[in-house]
């Protein structure tokens, strides 16, 4: 006997077959989700980027800069000024420098060791006098170093932009740094390590079991022995005689292994954020902070309090921050409970507070 297909069974198959096919699709990503290039989890050795520094100006403020008139406020940012106008052959009296749209910044920066003359990189600009900000100023072309007297190995300049974000959500906002994109320009190559000579990889952050699996990988993909794990920070390579060690570095930074994850909760300082990991449970507790009770899991009856806030028992840390937000509970509160929280045993993670 043949079976008849009506259209709600047709329909109910193409369905069943389309979710199947989605399952199908989307397993493998689900199952390379958390997987990361060792690459991103190690840095060569000797790979260590170069710090630059430098003092400099920022101009074009509109009157928000360094206080400093006659001689009083900031008198570092009217010297400079001075010596400044002095190498275009302008003498200018300090008594009669008026600065409010000048600050005087530090310059700081971050450089691979293998960048070569006319590359450019990022730096950050930071007020080191009164300035109230320096949204709208421009950095003056200012000397870096790796240290305080050493060889200029780079020059900064250009308009400083700053993030919206804080500002668009109505929350007060420091103006008194910001970042040049691009702004450095290095002048001089750096002392660069010997490349060929690498023969261990660091983790940027140690942990045993992301070093164990990171070797695990080495030797199964590129040949056994090639990696031994030294400690929870570093991986021991022994690349073959003759061998292409570009490509064969390449080749394994390019592997990818599962990490071992932290259990961390981040506590924003200043709008109560709260990130954690979705299998973080809390356990029964009770914390009080101010005129605020925290109850999680617990079987005391309810007082009604206009502070008293309860959570289930087997509550996740969403959960109760959840609860914290919901009653408008301020940040240092926030980050206040959790660490009581990890304190008495109940969350197994790193409370850190940003």
């Amino acid at each position: 006997m043949r079976a008849v297909t009506t259209p709600r069974r047709r329909h109910l198959a193409a369905a069943t077959a389309l979710l199947a096919g989605c399952v199908a699709l989307a397993s493998p990503a689900v199952a390379t989700a958390q997987e990361i290039r060792v690459r991103d989890l190690t840095v060569a050795e000797r790979e260590v980027p170069v710090r630059l520094v430098g003092y400099g100006l920022v101009v074009g403020l509109d009157g928000t800069g360094d206080r400093a008139l006659g001689g009083y406020g900031a008198g570092h940012t009217v010297r400079s000024v001075v010596n400044l106008l002095r190498n275009f052959s302008i003498e200018v009296p300090a008594e009669k420098l008026r600065t409010r749209n000048v600050a005087a910044v530090l310059v700081t920066a971050e450089v691979s060791p293998y960048l070569r003359a006319g590359g450019r990189f990022e730096v950050q600009v930071s007020s080191v006098g009164d300035a109230v900000s320096l949204r709208g100023g421009v950095l003056w072309m200012t000397p870096l170093v790796a240290e305080a007297g050493g060889e200029v190995y780079a020059t900064a300049q250009g308009p400083i932009l700053m993030s919206e974000g804080g500002a668009a959500r109505g929350l007060a906002t420091v103006e008194t740094t910001g970042r040049i994109p691009s702004g450095g320009l290095l002048a001089a190559d750096l002392p660069r390590p010997d490349f060929t000579g690498i023969s261990r990889l660091l983790l940027r952050e140690p942990n045993l079991g992301t070093a164990a699996r990171i070797a695990e990988a080495i030797n199964r993909q590129v040949g056994p022995g090639i990696a031994a794990v030294e400690d929870p920070g570093a991986i021991a390579l022994r690349l073959p005689e003759g061998a292409d060690h570009a490509n064969l570095l390449m080749s394994i930074g390019e592997l990818r292994v599962s990490p071992d994850r932290r259990a961390q909760i981040i506590i924003d300082g200043r709008d109560g954020t709260v990130v954690a990991g979705g299998d973080l449970v809390v356990g029964e507790a009770v914390v009080s902070h101010g005129v605020m009770t925290l109850t999680v899991g617990s079987t005391l009856p309810e007082t009604g309090a206009p502070g008293d806030v309860r959570v289930a028992p087997g509550a996740s840390v969403q959960d109760v921050a959840a609860a914290l937000h919901a009653v408008a509970a301020p940040p240092t509160t926030i980050a206040a409970v959790f660490e009581s929280l990890r304190s008495i045993g109940a969350i197994a993670a790193e409370v850190i507070v940003r």
